[in-house]
């Protein structure tokens, strides 16, 4: 299992001896540089002083082993001193081991002796031309000895920054321990958010985040009870209808009135089976009911031809004149099968409620450049006091009035209008119909894929 703790200290450790690494590297190449100054002087002020004693006459040797039999490697601290005349004729014999070439010109230079590297000084007193000379690698040497002097403080400063890092989680992560203890007491009955006032800056947006998911989640229960107790409640009135049918059938044994009765019973499960149908459209029309929504270019125009000529047969039955106007050419991105239930509702409502003698309308139009489904009535309407309150969950109006002989509504329809039209970004809203008569719901979408810019829009 991941840990963050572990992760931490594996990134900061891994950081000090980086870092570490990284100090002596630069501490190496700092001393080494600050010896070659220095050393490259030494250099200078032996030559100096070798030429010096050359030039008064006074018999000093070269510092060197070619005057004696050699029976060892040079050490590679050994400062190895050179001396000629002026035209190239050495003061000495030279060892093989130390044979430095004659250059006339003083300075400092680097020179390269049998693979070996050195650091050379020429310095030039009167008639003589003298050379010290010092092997590259003893330098380096001394650098790298000086250098690694740091590695035991840095591994101590290293393991007292990882015993206080210890220390500096378990303290700062304690918060996260409290939140996840407040966490592991919330149930699905218990939803209060977490007390985040006096948590970290850093636990803020989880914190946060997390009370948000709280209250969505209570409101989704608060909702999903309410819907249950509404279903509940709704479906309770079709079956003691139908128990007391079946009860009347039991009991009559006049040929026109069981007729009645099985009428009755025939319209009781036509209603059960509407409000099912219904609650399982709105289940699946909520946001998240059902995500695997198939998404297509779905022309509006012929929707709205498709639905009319459905619900024909019903409109002429009722004595509607259900007509359509679709000339926008306008297809927008959804589901066909959501879409074809959104307006199947918005339909069924405008037949249900109009009276006989009465005029629905079902059109397509373009609105400020967005498509628009429209259905107008010349029915009773809902009063405006009653619009804010219309797409609620089996909301039936004082206002609604149905034909008689019809039965109520199950008050579901625009609930799922609305749901289906979230689903999709698009809005639903209420309008008064012709003359001020009647209802229009327009669902109005977002921009389309293809119109008619001359298509006529509704005032």
């Amino acid at each position: 299992m991941r840990s963050l703790r572990r992760g931490l200290l594996q990134w900061t450790l891994g950081a000090l001896a980086f870092g570490s690494i990284v100090l002596v590297l630069v501490a190496y190449v700092f001393v080494l540089d600050e010896m070659n100054e220095v050393l490259d002087d030494n250099l200078r002020e032996v030559a100096a002083a070798v030429g010096r004693y050359h030039a008064e006459g006074q018999a000093f040797p070269a510092i060197s082993q070619a005057t004696q039999p050699r029976m060892r490697a040079p050490d590679q601290s050994d400062l190895v001193t050179r001396v000629w005349r002026r035209d190239g004729q050495p003061v000495s014999v030279p060892d093989s081991a130390f044979a430095f070439q004659f250059r006339p010109e003083a300075g400092a230079r680097r020179a390269t002796l049998d693979g070996v590297e050195w650091r050379t000084c020429t310095v030039i007193e009167g008639d003589f031309v003298v050379l010290a000379a010092q092997r590259t690698a003893a330098r380096q040497e001394m650098a790298v000895e000086a250098a690694s002097k740091l590695l035991l403080p840095l591994l101590v400063l290293a393991l007292m920054i990882a015993g206080l890092l210890v220390l500096a989680l378990r303290r700062g992560l304690h918060p996260l321990h409290e939140a996840t203890a407040q966490i592991a007491q919330r149930n699905a009955l218990t939803l209060e958010p977490i007390e985040g006032a006096e948590m970290p800056r850093e636990l803020q947006p989880l914190v946060g985040a997390f009370n948000g998911l709280m209250d969505r989640l209570a409101a989704a229960f608060a909702l999903q009870q309410r819907f249950v107790a509404d279903a509940a409640h709704e479906l309770r009135s079709p079956v003691t209808a139908l128990r007391l049918q079946i009860g009347l059938l039991e009991h009559t044994h006049d040929a026109q009135s069981r007729a009645a009765a099985f009428h009755d019973a025939r319209e009781g499960i036509d209603r059960l089976q509407r409000m099912v149908e219904q609650l399982l459209q709105l289940s699946r029309a909520e946001p998240g009911g059902d995500d695997d929504i198939g998404m297509q270019q779905v022309d509006l125009d012929q929707l709205v031809r498709d639905t009319v000529s459905e619900h024909a047969a019903a409109a002429s039955l009722r004595k509607i004149d259900l007509g359509a106007a679709a000339a926008s050419k306008t297809s927008v991105l959804a589901d066909p099968y959501e879409l074809q239930v959104l307006l199947n509702n918005l339909v069924r409502n405008a037949l249900h409620y109009s009276p006989g003698g009465s005029k629905v309308d079902v059109s397509t139009a373009i609105v400020d450049g967005a498509p628009v489904l429209l259905v107008t009535d010349n029915g009773p309407g809902i009063p405006h006091a009653e619009r804010a309150r219309a797409f609620d969950r089996f909301f039936r109006g004082e206002g609604l009035h149905v034909r008689e002989g019809d039965p109520a509504g199950s008050g579901l329809g625009l609930a799922i209008v609305r749901s289906i039209a979230e689903r999709h970004g698009a809005t639903v809203s209420l309008h008064d119909g012709p003359q001020h008569t009647g209802l229009e719901v327009r669902v109005r979408f977002g921009a389309p894929t293809r119109h008619d810019r001359s298509a006529a829009k509704p005032e």
